[in-house]
């Protein structure tokens, strides 16, 4: 009876190491098909669970409301904690030092004021400047100066018409800027020199101001025009409306009344 032929055995198939350089290749393919099948579902894994808490997260004003009133009430704590020791002398009786609690104070402000950045969801420019416009406008006019009073005329009462008055009824749009329409250009100006002209009648009521009405209504129809033009620009990065309006209006102010008079 003849010998069945034998089949020749892949040695390669009982040895724990691959032997060739095409079995490498074999098994690294593999194993990179494993992995990025497993990275595959990972993300699939992943993708409802990020869906999920975008979903779940505040509203950007809710959420910055809170925030704000977190900061407020921290910074609240912290002046009234720090006025307490202060009275009860816990801070001078162990270490010798003049104003020692309104250094800590100033220390811990900044730190609370650093930490409060990521609370928050977005940071809207156009407020800040306008906070901005607000302080520089009391710290360098105050009373003694008509442009703080006139600037924020302009910045209150004509750039906020602007706006009401150029979405509800704003249809015509200017042919340089399509954001800005033509009604609420002109809102700017009516409203901007009639609200100037109203404030500074109240601060000449109390003495601080001696206004010349003759002149000064047409110099506060200029500045209107000036601040007019100025909104009228399209807003860019570089250049925004509630930094360009206040700078021009406090400039042609000083050049149309001074710093100190009216007449």
């Amino acid at each position: 009876m003849a010998a069945a032929a034998a089949r020749p055995v892949d040695v390669a198939l009982f040895l724990p190491f691959p032997t060739s350089s095409s079995s490498l290749l074999l098994s690294h393919s593999r194993s990179s098909a494993v992995r990025s099948m497993r990275r595959r579902q990972q993300l699939l894994v992943g993708v409802p669970a990020v869906a999920a808490l975008a979903a779940s997260a505040p509203p950007a004003v809710l959420q910055d409301g809170a925030a704000t009133l977190l900061i407020t009430g921290g910074a609240y704590g912290l002046v009234r904690a720090f006025d307490a020791l202060t009275e009860r002398r816990l801070i001078e009786q162990r270490v010798i030092m003049d104003n020692l609690s309104r250094k800590i104070v100033h220390v811990l402000s900044g730190v609370l004021f650093m930490s409060s950045w990521p609370l928050f969801r977005e940071l809207l420019r156009g407020p800040l400047y306008y906070v901005i416009v607000l302080l520089v406008s009391v710290l360098v006019f105050w009373r003694e100066s008509p442009i703080g009073i006139i600037s924020l005329s302009m910045m209150s009462g004509g750039d906020g018409f602007a706006d009401i008055v150029g979405r509800r009824y704003g249809s015509v749009k200017l042919p340089f800027n399509e954001k800005k329409s033509w009604i609420g250009s002109i809102s700017m100006f009516i409203s901007g020199f009639l609200l100037s002209a109203l404030m500074l009648f109240y601060f000449s009521c109390f003495g601080y101001f001696n206004v010349c009405w003759d002149q000064a209504l047409g110099k506060l129809a200029l500045v209107a025009l000036a601040a007019t033009v100025m909104e009228c620009i399209p807003v860019t990065n570089v250049v925004d409306d509630n930094i360009s309006v206040p700078l021009a209006t406090m400039l042609v102010a000083f050049l149309l009344f001074g710093y100190s008079a009216c007449c």
